[in-house]
């Protein structure tokens, strides 16, 4: 296959696998691609390598680092980052939803959301699409020029909308702001009296926000020219040998990896699709894209290889050329984002523990902090005569329990003043001091281990797990009867394995909410 047809073929697969995010099998793929099984099982294999799918038995899922090409294309679009807080404030004010959507073909696509939570919520997803002609957003954006635009039910019994669209400085309709409600708290006219002022104060606010990320952006290239220009005529000295830092000095770049995976795998392995998807990934790493240039010293890859794979993403109607530059454009959404990024925590983490259950042959469970206790929000138990019986939405006293103590480590220290002591059984310590000593201790060590203080026979040891700004959310722990494993037994046998989980709890986390 050569290099475009690769990253063709990968690009068909991962469409079929996003219009049945759920599970869908080998077999399935080739009949909704027309390609050969073996090409099929070659771009599954790069793409559970790559992490963008996970297995369970024969049945295939999209995984959380899939998003990585959506969250690619919002950033280069900048709209979500620039807009985004001005539709929030929106929502608020008027306590409706409010969208953010982009003409994509005949459809628009949502790039921002912000509902209201009721019995009757909408539903739409980052991601998503609908029929330019049949919502508010549509219709905005294909007539600019009048003065509003509504959806009247046009596109589900009882949903209303109006919208406006949004110009970027040079003028261009670029997105569409629609306020969303349903017919029980407002029909189309009295939604229109209720949202428009505020509606038209908050695109005028938007498109002075695209201004001014129009003029920071000018100013970064051209100081990015100037410092290019200063290099070219002053080189820094290096050391004879020594390699160019770009793209990143002792990191290894995209080419490298990809030739490491390939003697690793073998044929299994179709590096040109890798080295495609890591092309677009680099073109969102910057609103306004990147140029080939630009994108090869990114990824570390010849620019011929770069050259190739935008054109075939070109081709595909995931990129396009805006001036020296290549930007992605909003169908790169169908990748899978619309069901990723409707994700809960709790379906995050589930594959996760099942995995760690599997391994250690003991009960996983994974709480969050509320107030004093710990409240369960995920959990596997293991099946056996004596297990140990807890149930999601349990709550415990968090300074007894090895999740409550690695939760409250990531806290201030005048938190810990406030724990409420209630021993459960004789084992834990009634020390006014103890509970905030057993949290120092949990934050020096990074996890807790918890000997039959909350329950008579009940061992457990749990870590922290962490967004990405390093804060802690969440905690994951193991379980298990005192009679089957030791404290040492936990920590040699069992705390690897919880680390490793969390790690990776944590990658699929930087691409879907944290939990509540």
């Amino acid at each position: 296959m050569e290099p475009a047809g690769t990253l063709e073929r990968g690009l068909a697969v991962l469409r079929a696998l996003s219009a049945e995010p759920r599970r869908t099998r080998a077999t399935d793929l080739v009949r909704a691609t027309g390609l050969a099984r073996s090409v099929v099982d070659r771009v599954v294999a790069t793409l559970l390598h790559l992490g963008h799918l996970r297995a369970e038995d024969r049945d295939l899922l999209l995984a959380p680092p899939l998003a990585e090409l959506g969250t690619a294309y919002l950033t280069c679009s900048g709209l979500p980052r620039a807009l985004g807080p001005h539709a929030r404030r929106l929502a608020d004010e008027l306590d409706e939803s409010v969208s953010l959507a982009v003409p994509d073909g005949d459809d628009v696509r949502f790039v921002a959301q912000f509902p209201r939570r009721r019995a009757l919520s909408i539903t739409f997803r980052v991601g998503d699409t609908l029929p330019a002609a049949r919502c508010a957003a549509g219709l905005a954006l294909r007539d600019p020029a009048a003065s509003w635009a509504e959806d009247d039910q046009l596109v589900e019994p009882g949903l209303v909308a109006v919208a406006l669209p949004v110009r970027d400085p040079d003028g261009r309709v670029v997105c569409a702001a629609s306020v969303v409600s349903h017919t029980s708290r407002h029909d189309v006219t009295g939604l229109r009296e209720h949202a428009l002022p505020r509606l038209r104060a908050t695109v005028a606010a938007m498109e002075a926000a695209l201004r001014e990320a129009a003029l920071r952006e000018a100013a970064l290239r051209e100081a990015a020219l100037r410092e290019a220009a200063l290099r070219e005529d002053s080189p820094a000295p290096r050391p004879a040998g020594a390699a160019d830092p770009s793209p990143a000095a002792g990191s290894p770049s995209t080419a490298d990896s990809s030739r490491a995976v390939k003697a690793e795998l073998g044929t299994a392995y179709l590096r040109s699709l890798a080295r495609g998807l890591a092309v677009l990934v680099a073109l969102g790493s910057a609103p306004g894209g990147l140029t080939l240039a630009d994108a090869a010293r990114a990824t570390g890859l010849p620019r011929a290889t770069v050259r190739r794979a935008v054109r075939s993403l070109e081709q595909q109607g995931y990129a396009a050329a805006e001036g020296t530059r290549f930007v992605l454009l909003p169908r790169v959404l169908e990748l899978g984002y619309a069901h990723l990024s409707g994700l809960t925590f709790q379906q995050v983490v589930q594959p996760h523990l099942k995995d760690l259950v599997a391994r250690v042959r003991a009960s996983a469970s994974v709480a969050v902090l509320s107030g004093d206790d710990v409240v369960h929000v995920a959990r596997v138990p293991t099946a056996g005569i004596m297990s140990v019986d807890v149930t999601v939405g349990t709550r415990f006293p968090a300074h007894a329990t090895s999740m409550g103590r690695v939760l409250l480590a990531g806290l201030p220290e005048e938190r810990l003043a406030r724990i409420t002591l209630r021993p459960p059984t004789h084992h834990t310590t009634a020390s006014p001091t103890a509970p905030a000593d057993a949290v120092r201790q949990a934050a020096r060590d990074g996890y807790a281990l918890v000997d039959q203080e909350l329950e008579e026979g009940v061992r457990s040891i749990a870590v922290p797990v962490r967004d990405r700004t390093g804060r802690t959310v969440a905690a994951l722990n193991v379980a298990t009867h005192a009679g089957r494993a030791a404290p040492g037994d936990l920590v040699r046998d069992v705390l690897p394995a919880l680390a490793e989980t969390a790690s990776r709890i944590e990658a699929d986390l930087r691409h879907v909410p944290a939990p509540p």
